[in-house]
């Protein structure tokens, strides 16, 4: 493949989708292109690492203001990484108390599982949702 793209082999070489290449555009995280005589976009090599880069920030959860930070230091690799680190430590602490989140959602939903009812109105979930007690803390219906 030469070093001049069109915006579909761009998406395939980078891994995303037209749309998302045109909304980055947009929102000036990846440069408007050349133009061919046609009118297409023509991309270069650059903008298939660009986008790669993009993706997996995106990937690793971090939002746009910060991917477009980390794109800042990535084209000025002179500057110290402080700020990064700062960036992923706090991103690391958000995805920590995610995590606990989802531990604490498991926890209650085992609890709920496996209702032993026959019917709804007995049911540990429905009962939970509702804020009813008798049965969410593993009481059996009677």
């Amino acid at each position: 493949m030469g070093s001049a793209y069109s915006i579909g082999t761009l998406g395939q070489a980078a891994g995303v989708n037209l749309e998302t290449i045109r909304y980055y555009e947009k929102i000036g995280l990846l440069p408007a292109p050349a133009r061919a005589a046609s009118g297409y976009r023509r991309y270069d090599e650059g903008a298939v690492k660009r986008l790669r880069f993009i993706r997996r920030g995106r990937e690793l959860g971090f939002s746009i203001d910060e991917v477009r930070t980390l794109l800042q230091l990535a084209d000025h690799p002179e500057q110290p990484c402080v700020q990064a680190d700062a960036l992923t430590r706090q991103h690391l602490a958000e995805v920590e108390a995610k995590i606990a989140d989802l531990q604490a959602i498991q926890a209650a939903l085992s609890r709920l599982a496996h209702c032993a009812s026959a019917t709804a109105e007995h049911c540990r979930l429905i009962e939970a949702l509702d804020a009813r007690q008798c049965c969410a803390h593993g009481d059996q219906p009677t």
